[in-house]
C-alpha cells in the first residue's frame, strides 16, 4: 500500500510589507499634487491645471485599456448615468476647487481641508445609509476639525496666487473638494462591486473631462493650451504620479493588505505635501499648524483603523472613491 501523496504546499499570500509600502507609497504620491500644482502656478491658469491632469490621466486608462482589458469600455447605461455623470460631476467639482484650495491657503492647508472628507462620508452615511454616528465617530470628527482649523490658521502661503485667490477663496476650495471625495466615496460603495474599480475610474475620469471643460466654457476660462515645454513636463508629471501611479499603488495595496490598514497608511499624503511645499517654497506652518496637521492624520487614521476592528472591509467597495 503506497503512501497517500503530500498535501499541496499552502499558497503564498503576498507580502503585507509589500502592500503597506504599497500604501505609503500612494499616499506619498497623492502628497505631491499640491506641489506640483504650486509649481505650475507661474506657467499656466490654475483652473486649466486639473482638467489637463485628468485628460492626460484619461488617455492613459483608455490605452491601457485598448491593450489590456478592453471590457473598460462597454458600460450600460446605468454605469454611465452614475458613474460617467454623476461621478464626472465631482470629479469636475474637485478638480476645479482644490486647485482653488491649493492657491488659497496653501499645500498643507488644503490637504488638511480635504481630509475632512471622511467626517462629511461619516456624516452624509448617517442621514443617507442609516450608519450609525457613534460617540467615538464624532469625537474623532472634532479632533479633526480642530486639526484642520489650527493648519488653516498656522499656515503661511506667500506668492501670487495666493494673493489673488485669497484665503476665503481656499477654504471654500478645500471644503468643496472634500465633499466631492466624500460624495464620490458613497458613490464607489454601490458602484465599484457592480462595474470594477478600473472601470469605475475611467468612466468617472471621461465623465470628468467633458464636464470641466464644459464648467470652464461658460465660466469663460476655456482650458488653455500648456504654453511652453515646462508646462507640458509639470503635467505629465501631475498625471503620472497623482493619477496613474498612486491609484496604482494604492490597488495593488489592497490586493495584499485589508482597506482599512492601506487606508491609514496612505494618510501620510499631507504630511509628504507640506514638507515639499516647505522645502520648494518656504510654505512654511507654525507649531500649532504641524500640531494641528498631525491632528488631522491621527483623527482620519483612527477612524479607518476602528473601522478596520470593527469588520473586514471590502477592498473594492472601501476607498475606491477618490476623485482621480
Amino acid at each position: 500500500m503506497t503512501a497517500a501523496p503530500p498535501p499541496p504546499p499552502p499558497a503564498r499570500r503576498p507580502s503585507r510589507v509589500v502592500g503597506y509600502l504599497f500604501a505609503l507609497g500612494a499616499g506619498a504620491t497623492w502628497g505631491t499634487t499640491g506641489p506640483l500644482s504650486t509649481g505650475l502656478y507661474n506657467l499656466m491658469p490654475a483652473t486649466s491645471i486639473g482638467f489637463w491632469r485628468v485628460l492626460i490621466g484619461t488617455i492613459a486608462l483608455a490605452i491601457w485599456g485598448v491593450l489590456f482589458h478592453r471590457d473598460l469600455f462597454r458600460a450600460d447605461r446605468r454605469a454611465w448615468l452614475l458613474v460617467g455623470l454623476g461621478g464626472g460631476a465631482m470629479v469636475a467639482l474637485f478638480e476645479i476647487a482644490y486647485q482653488f484650495a491649493i492657491g488659497g491657503v496653501g499645500v498643507a492647508g488644503a490637504a488638511a481641508l480635504l481630509y475632512t472628507a471622511p467626517v462629511i462620508v461619516a456624516v452624509l452615511a448617517r442621514l443617507i445609509l442609516k450608519e450609525a454616528l457613534t460617540p467615538t465617530r464624532v469625537a474623532l470628527a472634532f479632533i479633526v476639525m480642530v486639526g484642520v482649523a489650527l493648519t488653516v490658521t498656522g499656515g503661511s502661503n506667500a506668492g501670487a496666487e495666493a494673493a489673488r485667490m485669497g484665503v476665503t477663496a481656499g477654504i471654500a476650495g478645500g471644503l468643496l473638494s472634500a465633499l466631492s471625495y466624500a460624495l464620490t466615496s458613497l458613490m464607489g460603495r454601490y458602484a465599484a462591486p457592480r462595474y470594477g474599480v478600473a472601470k469605475v475610474l475611467f468612466l468617472e475620469a471621461v465623465g470628468g473631462v467633458v464636464l470641466i471643460w464644459i464648467a470652464l466654457a461658460i465660466w469663460g476660462r476655456p482650458p488653455a493650451l500648456p504654453p511652453s515645454p515646462a508646462a507640458w513636463r509639470g503635467l505629465l508629471g501631475l498625471a503620472a504620479g497623482s493619477v496613474i501611479a498612486a491609484n496604482l499603488l494604492f490597488f495593488g495595496a489592497m490586493k495584499r493588505i485589508e482597506a482599512a490598514p492601506a487606508s491609514v497608511a496612505a494618510t501620510i499624503e499631507p504630511v509628504v505635501g507640506a514638507l515639499l511645499a516647505l522645502m520648494l517654497f518656504g510654505q512654511r506652518l507654525t507649531v500649532l499648524g504641524w500640531l494641528g496637521l498631525l491632528m488631522v492624520v491621527a483623527g482620519v487614521a483612527a477612524g479607518y483603523v476602528l473601522e478596520g476592528l470593527k469588520k473586514q472591509l471590502d477592498a473594492e467597495t472601501e476607498e475606491t472613491g477618490r476623485p482621480v
